[in-house]
């Protein structure tokens, strides 16, 4: 095992009363789910990826030193690193490991809030009492995880979610990296300013560009002027760079499903409107499916005829989606499989099912899904534009984003 990363910034003892929240990452963790069935691959430059046209699901650090990174088209980390070794993922091992890392994390605290497969914030705080102080429950985590599952982990350990997550990737590979309250803003005017979560590429840039490139520089920049510069993002990113965020961790119930339905004021009878209203819900569901971060691997119609009887129908997709094409097309196929139409149809309704959080398996879903038209770089500028069309109805919430053919139907005003 590594040692342990706790850079001079301070320790926290057990008489802490601020939060202790944990943030837990697992290192490469597909690569390495991969290494306990193949341990003498160890060492070597290695990429989980499907075979043929596909992106990078994961790399060994060996490998990412090349400058191989996730969702790198699959072809272009083979150029820039020859001599990785290809492994294929296993999707239902990283599922299993994940389920119980997480139970694992249960019988720590109730207060669990799960990123994704390989990632999740706790609050520790009612825990220190049976774990000691919050180094010794990083060690712990770390411990534990490294014993029951055979993997590695990063921890980072402060009182601010944002912070503890920063401070797991800084402690990466394998490393725990605490960050008390006392020392909360040197280490954070220490950093570069894409160190503060949301800061991208783009973000980045615009900020370099009137001279703020550490997080000490957007904090002593007035407020105001980064509101008039940025908007709301100038003004959340000044709030991060002192510290502020007082968000708690936050187990959430996932949800099941995500869909929508439409009673018509007058019957449809024509496959034409029928087909609109279902692109227009398709629309609907998919930003609802990336708002959650979610994709979907069912899907489900429902149709209701005028005398109230009702039909549900349902099917599996080769691979899950979030994208408004994929569950329109199906969405099309379970109508058609109804066949001929017996009476006029007062309601239809479109439902995502057995959705999952995992956004490397959405990667792969976009590399592998042998019925789309499009290749894995076109399906994931189909899925880039369609965030596009997100960002403009949160940043125009009156404003109705649609597809041209809804729209124009709308406006010869056909029902629905």
């Amino acid at each position: 095992m590594a040692s342990e990363r706790c850079p001079d910034v301070g320790r926290a003892g057990d008489g802490v009363r601020s939060p202790v929240i944990a943030h837990v990452d697992m290192d490469a963790f597909y690569v390495e789910a991969e290494l306990l069935g193949r341990p003498e691959l160890r060492g070597r430059k290695l990429i989980v990826a499907a075979a043929g046209r596909s992106v990078v699901l994961s790399a060994s650090y060996e490998a990412r030193a090349d400058g191989v990174r996730s969702a790198m088209p699959l072809s272009r980390a083979q150029q820039i690193s020859p001599q990785s070794l290809v492994l294929e993922p296993h999707m239902g091992l990283y599922r299993e490991l994940s389920a119980g890392i997480m139970a694992y994390f249960d019988t720590i605290t109730a207060a669990k809030e799960q990123l994704s497969v390989d990632e999740a914030f706790l609050d520790l705080t009612g825990a220190q009492r049976l774990m000691g102080s919050p180094q010794r429950m990083g060690e712990r985590l770390r411990t534990d995880i490294r014993a029951q599952f055979g993997l590695p982990a990063s921890v980072g350990i402060a009182d601010r979610k944002f912070i503890a997550k920063i401070a797991s990737q800084r402690a990466k590979p394998d490393g725990l990296l605490l960050v008390p309250p006392a020392a909360r803003l040197r280490f954070l005017h220490s950093l570069p300013v894409n160190a503060l979560w949301g800061v991208g590429a783009k973000t980045a840039a615009a900020l370099e560009q009137i001279g703020l490139r550490t997080v000490e520089q957007v904090a002593q920049t007035p407020r105001e002027a980064l509101k008039q510069r940025f908007g709301a993002t100038g003004e959340h990113l000044h709030d991060l760079a002192w510290g502020h965020d007082s968000r708690p961790v936050t187990p959430h119930r996932e949800e099941k499903s995500i869909g929508a339905e439409e009673t018509f004021e007058a019957d449809l009878s024509e496959d034409a409107d029928l087909h609109a209203e279902l692109l227009d819900m398709a629309h609907r569901v998919a930003a609802r499916l990336r708002a959650a971060e979610a994709s979907a691997q069912g899907v489900a119609l429902k149709l209701r005829y005028k005398d109230f009887t009702t039909l549900t129908r349902s099917s599996t997709l080769h691979h899950p989606t979030q994208s408004a094409p994929v569950l329109y097309d199906q969405a099309r196929r379970l109508l058609a499989g109804l066949g001929e139409r017996p009476q006029p149809v007062r309601l239809v309704g479109l439902r995502a099912e057995r959705l999952s959080r995992d956004a490397a398996e959405l990667q792969l879903a976009l590399a592998l899904d042998a019925d789309a038209e499009h290749s894995a770089e076109q399906a994931g500028a189909w899925v880039q534009a369609e965030q596009a069309l997100d960002a403009v109805a949160h940043r125009f919430p009156k404003a109705r984003v649609q597809p041209a053919s809804v729209m124009r139907r709308h406006a010869r005003g056909q029902p629905g």
